[in-house]
């Protein structure tokens, strides 16, 4: 069975004290729930030692939000795989869409991206999805299948057991919109059947897909009835303890 997961992109958000607050009362508040689902926390790269002290009592894991594509080096400002590793992040966002968008950042890019995070035992969560003139244009199915193809489809089987894919349609995050659990069922669906043709149908079954795309505590029961729909990567939600504790309690 697969991985039900629920992961929160804090992205530039909070001052320390502020972190420590949230990820203390995150703490506390999930002591004593029974859940199904695994709990990422994915603070700016600033708290990430701080989170993983807390997770050692915890029941939560601890995510990054970028890595450097560059194992070590002359790179002034990046945070490379090992140093992520050595304070016990266990997952990594690559190729979130703003990354995407505000950095430039492409599927080979982010193909080695994907490699430094495997090459130090961490867990990426690979996200894919389309812009509004995509969708518009009904090449939605087109651009996520290229996304994932040059981003992923390099590894080997053994390799892709250790992915997270996050389907977060770009015109859903941050605006308000959210796909309907119809539009996420199908792009979920669809991106299984892609896995399924390279890596065969037990991979495929195995393959935990989130969905990222303005879930909230609302509409997050509804989301994640649908079959192919694992889990969320969620953004402003994830800011307030008790609606992120909320939507890992909507399965």
């Amino acid at each position: 069975m697969r991985t039900k997961i629920v992961a929160g992109n804090w992205k530039m958000n909070k001052s320390f004290q502020e972190a420590e607050e949230l990820i203390g009362e995150l703490a506390t508040k999930l002591e004593d729930k029974e859940l199904i689902c695994e709990v990422v926390v994915c603070p700016p790269a600033l708290y990430l030692e701080m989170a993983s002290d807390y997770a050692d009592e915890s029941i939560f894991c601890v995510g990054a939000q970028n890595v450097s594509e560059h194992e070590h080096g002359a790179y002034t400002g990046e945070i490379s795989a090992e140093m992520l590793d050595s304070v016990d992040v266990d997952f990594c966002i690559v190729g979130h869409s703003e990354r995407r968008k505000y950095f430039d950042e492409d599927n080979y890019l982010l193909a080695n991206k994907v490699n430094r995070v495997l090459d130090h035992d961490m867990i990426p969560i690979y996200c894919c999805g389309e812009v509004i003139e995509e969708r518009e244009k009904n090449i939605h199915f087109d651009i996520v299948e290229q996304q994932i193809k040059e981003g992923l489809f390099h590894l080997s089987e053994d390799e892709f057991s250790n992915i997270v894919i996050a389907y977060e349609p770009v015109w859903a995050i941050g605006t308000g919109l959210t796909a309907t659990p119809e539009q996420a069922q199908e792009m979920h669906a669809f991106i299984r059947k892609l896995v399924a043709k390279k890596y065969g149908e037990t991979a495929a079954a195995d393959c935990t897909i989130l969905y990222g795309g303005s879930c909230n505590a609302q509409n997050a029961v509804e989301l994640f009835a649908q079959k192919d729909v694992d889990g969320g990567l969620i953004g402003g939600a994830s800011l307030k303890a008790d609606d992120f504790i909320k939507i890992a309690e909507s399965f």
